[in-house]
Formats: structure tokens, C-alpha cells, sequence
């Protein structure tokens, strides 16, 4: 059974950061790519970042571009989200994706607020 479980969502004061999870099972994780989406109240979701299933290469929207980094840990099966210097744009609820060929696996999502 494939899930994909999101963590570290809440509320957060502009400028702060979070730092959200995603843990994996029930497919072969180091072989994926692993995604980062989001989506706000009353928008599309959106793509917020994507790393490789080998090695460091990542891509970045450019409106988190400076300010995020996509990492994993494949001995861990997990990917993470550093969300720095975190904007009232910012919030939205995030879904974390797996994706290799035409698989494609969605969490349930972890919602971040970014507001004083």
C-alpha cells in the first residue's frame, strides 16, 4: 500500500520558517522523483519544487527561489521542505508527490499559514 504521509505544517509569523516532511512507503522511493505542490484558497495547485530520485539535482519555483530547499533522505524514504523567510503568499495547503514514469503518488497535504 503506497502512502505518502506530510508533517511540520502550522502557523508561522511572516519571516519565520517551517520545515515540512513527507514519508514514504509502499514503492521504491530512491527511484522516484519527489515533488513539492501547493495550493491556496481559491487557486490551482502549483508545483513549489522537484529533487531527482539520484543526487542533489533540484527545481524551484521562482516565486521560492532563495528561500526553500528540496532535500531527501533515501535511507529514510523521506523528503523535506526548508521554508525560509516565509511570506503571507506562502500559505496554502502543500502536497507532497512521487512521480516515475506514468506512476504518480499524492499525499493528503500539510496546511501552512503564514500570517501575524
Amino acid at each position: 500500500q503506497v502512502q505518502l504521509v506530510e508533517s511540520g505544517g502550522g502557523l508561522v509569523q511572516p519571516g519565520g520558517s517551517l520545515r515540512l516532511s513527507c514519508a514514504a512507503s509502499g514503492f521504491t522511493f530512491s527511484t522516484y522523483a519527489m515533488s513539492w505542490y501547493r495550493q491556496a484558497p481559491g487557486k490551482e495547485r502549483e508545483l513549489v519544487a522537484t529533487i531527482v530520485s539520484f543526487g542533489g539535482s533540484t527545481n524551484y519555483a521562482d516565486s521560492v527561489k532563495g528561500r526553500f530547499t528540496i532535500s531527501r533522505d533515501n535511507a529514510k524514504n523521506t523528503v523535506y521542505l526548508q521554508m525560509n523567510s516565509l511570506k503571507s503568499g506562502d500559505t496554502a495547503v502543500y502536497y507532497c508527490n512521487a512521480r516515475w514514469a506514468s506512476m504518480q503518488y499524492w499525499g493528503k497535504g500539510t496546511l501552512v499559514t503564514v500570517s501575524s
